[in-house]
């Protein structure tokens, strides 16, 4: 999803299609919640109304559901708490999306102005994320050497994958702590920083600018660790030593074979990724197997190569001894997906509403569960190929499957 808008201060707002949990108004204290929605100025005739809002108590987990009247506005009386909203509308290719999260709802009615970013769809979005490992029956442990992602041509035009990038944002776990953003102290809206700040590598695909075409509803697998047969050892993982797959791999860079063994027979060199930059110091590349956020991108009116060059372009994580990141302009960015742990409730947003306004839920690790893009059957009929949902909010546009796409 290509988006071309720079909103980094925002509310944050969250989901899910529940009733209301508490029934008996005297059994808690109540409070009521209006939630405006606003939308940039340049969209002021949009119709707001029926825009889904979809809020969630951070601690019990509870969720709750309203529309947006002609106004733009929906009401809740919800217990006190403190809660994470989310909202979401598309006009044909322009979406807009609002997020806000740690919103009290106590002592009495609370007035929110939910600001929604605008992007706009895009053509190479991401299908699938497999980050969370298997277990490694028949013999005991667990595994993660297999993680893989899957890109989809999503446009009714060939687009090529050369010259792309890709690479995970810090922290690498929606749970850790992010020095990158901050709250406005008046107001308490998040801050989000003028850039995305990419960690430990920049990945590329190789290609001459037309060596790898995508053509309309087809895949690229990207294989982050061991491009092998994984299932010969552990039938519960992948098999990606597959000819038209592409590798992670550069035993300089990444020497650690335990995660990059030299990539199978069926794998083409010509498909290894390269490294643009590498700004940690881990030996093999790290995604997290919990909650990664990942970005998909391509330079414009530079090279990638060009760019991280310029020292400007490269900051230290503060507190850190080791680790750098990429500072990424948003406006080079094709689709970006935020995954949170469902294992823990101090879940906290990396990516702003332009990027990605709500999450995907990963509810364990090592049990060879994957994310997965839902499909628009209706566009996909008429289009003829399959065509996947891009709304910018991955509540709206992902589901954890029980087990990878690619599993045999």
């Amino acid at each position: 999803m290509r988006r071309y808008h720079y909103i980094f201060i925002f509310i944050a707002f969250l989901v899910s299609c529940e009733p209301l949990k508490h029934s008996d108004p005297y059994a808690e204290n109540f409070n009521a919640l209006t939630v405006t929605v606003v939308y940039p100025e340049d969209f002021a005739d949009i119709v707001h109304e029926g825009v889904p809002v979809l809020i969630e108590d951070m601690n019990s987990r509870a969720k709750y559901s309203g529309i947006t009247d002609a106004s733009g506005v929906v009401r809740l009386n919800l217990p006190d708490g403190l809660y994470r909203l989310n909202a979401s509308d598309r006009k044909a290719t322009d979406v807009f999306n609002g997020a806000a999260d740690k919103v009290a709802v106590s002592g009495g009615p609370v007035n929110l102005r939910l600001p929604m970013a605008h992007s706009k769809t895009g053509a190479i979005i991401i299908k699938e994320i497999y980050c969370g490992g298997c277990k490694k029956l028949p013999q005991e442990g667990d595994y993660q050497s297999d993680q893989y992602f899957i890109l989809h041509n999503n446009d009714y035009e060939v687009q090529y994958l050369d010259s792309l990038c890709f690479g995970t944002m810090a922290p690498y776990n929606s749970t850790g702590v992010n020095s990158f953003i901050s709250r406005d102290k008046d107001t308490g809206e998040i801050i989000f920083p003028a850039f995305i700040p990419v960690i430990q590598a920049v990945w590329q695909f190789p290609g001459d600018g037309k060596s790898f075409p995508l053509h309309p509803g087809e895949d690229a697998v990207v294989c982050l660790r061991g491009a092998i047969d994984h299932t010969v050892q552990y039938p519960l993982s992948v098999n990606l030593n597959r000819p038209d797959y592409f590798v992670c791999y550069n035993a300089t860079y990444f020497p650690n074979t335990e995660y990059h063994p030299a990539p199978g027979d069926k794998i083409s060199v010509s498909r290894y990724l390269d490294v643009v930059i590498k700004t940690g110091k881990a030996n093999a590349y790290t995604m997290s197997i919990s909650s990664p956020a990942v970005i998909v991108f391509k330079a414009s009116g530079t090279t990638i190569q060009d760019f991280v060059r310029v020292q400007d372009n490269i900051t230290p994580v503060p507190g850190s001894e080791v680790d750098n990141v990429v500072k990424i302009p948003y406006e080079w960015v094709y689709d970006a997906v935020e995954v949170f742990d469902g294992r823990s409730a101090n879940n906290a947003k990396r990516l702003a509403p332009s990027m990605d306004a709500g999450y995907v839920l990963q509810s364990d690790v090592f049990m060879g569960r994957s994310l997965m893009r839902r499909v628009d059957e209706q566009a996909s009929a008429s289009a003829g190929y399959e065509v996947l949902s891009d709304t910018n909010n991955s509540l709206n546009d992902f589901y954890e499957t029980d087990k990878q796409s690619l599993h045999e």
